[in-house]
């Protein structure tokens, strides 16, 4: 017991001597002052978002025995790779290198190439990938509010995108990723409010002469079955992906070993609990007419299948905890932000760094707003993002990582698991992205910029 103390406080006052090398994203954005319960608001804001709502019409294409399996073993890889990643950073930051970000992780392990031409960009493309679609999702949530008040309303989606994107350049300015946690919390209770309502909806209209027949068969064309498939399994693998691990335990008050693991522990707790509702729910009610968000079930040839009130609070809940998400997502991005304009010699709210933090961060919301405003079709080529970023940085990446950190000997199972999962879930990113293309191509000649749909 004494000597574990005497390595805490080793470890935290080395972490306090780096600290002040820091440079300034990491001294502003990642400060580390959270707890392991702050930890797991994060996890949960950054993994059970509104895309969850779309796992009915993954169902769809798998049917009832795949969509399950698919689920089950997201959860379980997910989890196991996360807990992977979590053990290397503490081993690192154990051993004096505690690494803040992923791609400081794979300059350390991997090479600078590899931080620098690799990870770097697919996860900022990733993060702010996810902003934008969590704008042009909070922009279609708010154009369905106004439809349902106003069913002959002439404002376009745009619109509501850029009032979105107006609710984000207030947000955007929160220091620092630790500052999120208060409204991290609310969006955990927000995300357990609107999966509520979306499962008792489902049901509700699944018990009722209102919905569709029940019909559970996948297409019989081959082709259409094949890519359907490889589409649904890249929804589900896109649902689970985080891509902010590291950034994440960064937020945590050193010492820091074993906190990941409780916060991750809240995270799928709440995982379990809303995915395997909304997606079985949901599939049960719809079967194979199930949207690409759940929520448009609730209303079928302009008739609303619920009360009309019930499908306005629903979406209040999702906009408002998509804004956590974004601002989220944002926080790679800002830590850039941060790096290149702000002095770290100077105070966190001197007018030297809030000024360039005000200009840089709000710039930075008005170029998603405006990518998400033009591209009402983002979720396709999300698609394709998530196939090329959140499989590899979630599914391979630990997994690897964990290899090379521990080196553990080639006849342990653990190295020809790991091997197995990097293998299967490459080859499966690689399968997904041409998925993803292929729906791009066939949705391309109904894109117009600036779309009302």
């Amino acid at each position: 017991m004494g000597t574990e103390f005497i390595d805490n406080v080793s470890l935290s006052h080395e972490y306090h001597d780096h600290e002040k090398e820091l440079d300034a994203g990491a001294l502003f954005v990642l400060k580390s002052k959270g707890s392991w319960v702050h930890c797991g608001y994060h996890l949960s804001t950054s993994i059970v978002a509104p895309p969850l709502l779309s796992l009915p019409f993954a169902f769809a294409s798998l049917g009832w025995w795949g969509g399950i399996l698919c689920l089950v073993i997201g959860a379980l890889v997910t989890f196991y790779s996360y807990n992977l990643l979590s053990m290397v950073l503490e081993h690192h930051a154990h051993l004096g290198r505690r690494h803040l970000r992923f791609r400081d992780m794979a300059n350390d392990i991997l090479g600078p190439r590899w931080g620098r031409y690799y990870v770097g960009p697919i996860q900022f493309m990733v993060c702010y990938g996810a902003v934008i679609g969590s704008t042009l999702l909070g922009g279609q949530c708010m154009k369905a509010i106004y439809l349902l008040l106003n069913p002959n309303g002439a404002m376009k989606l745009y619109q509501f995108v850029v009032i979105f994107g107006g609710l984000m350049l207030i947000l955007a300015q929160m220091p620092s990723f630790h500052s999120l946690r208060h409204i991290n919390l609310i969006s955990l209770l927000l995300c357990l409010a609107y999966s509520a309502c979306a499962t008792a909806g489902s049901i509700y209209i699944g018990n009722s002469s209102k919905g569709p027949n029940k019909d559970y068969s996948i297409s019989s064309d081959k082709e259409t079955q094949i890519f359907g498939v490889f589409n649904a399994i890249a929804i589900i693998a896109t649902t689970f992906g985080n891509g902010i691990i590291p950034e994440i335990q960064a937020t945590i008050a050193p010492p820091v070993k074993g906190k990941m693991f409780k916060g991750l522990c809240i995270c799928y707790a709440m995982l379990s609990t809303t995915f395997f509702s909304v997606a079985i729910s949901g599939y049960w009610a719809f079967g194979n007419q199930a949207e690409g968000l759940i929520l448009s079930n609730f209303t079928q040839n302009g008739h609303n299948l619920v009360p009309k009130s019930f499908i306005f609070i629903t979406n209040i809940f999702t906009i408002l905890q998509l804004s956590a998400v974004a601002v989220v997502y944002l926080q790679p991005t800002n830590e850039v932000l941060e790096r290149t304009f702000a002095d770290a010699k100077s105070s966190e709210f001197s007018t030297r760094n809030v000024i360039p933090r005000l200009i840089s961060r709000s710039i930075s919301v008005i170029i998603s707003t405006t990518i998400a405003a033009m591209l009402p079709f983002f979720g396709d080529i999300n698609a394709v993002i998530g196939a090329f970023g959140f499989l590899p940085l979630d599914f391979v990446l630990p997994v690897i990582f964990f290899n090379l950190t521990f080196k553990p000997s080639k006849k342990k199972p653990i190295y020809w698991l790991n091997m197995a999962i990097a293998v299967f879930f490459s080859v499966l990113g690689v399968i997904a992205a041409v998925a993803a293309v292929r729906q791009i191509s066939l949705d391309a000649k109904t894109y117009r910029l600036f779309a009302n749909v």
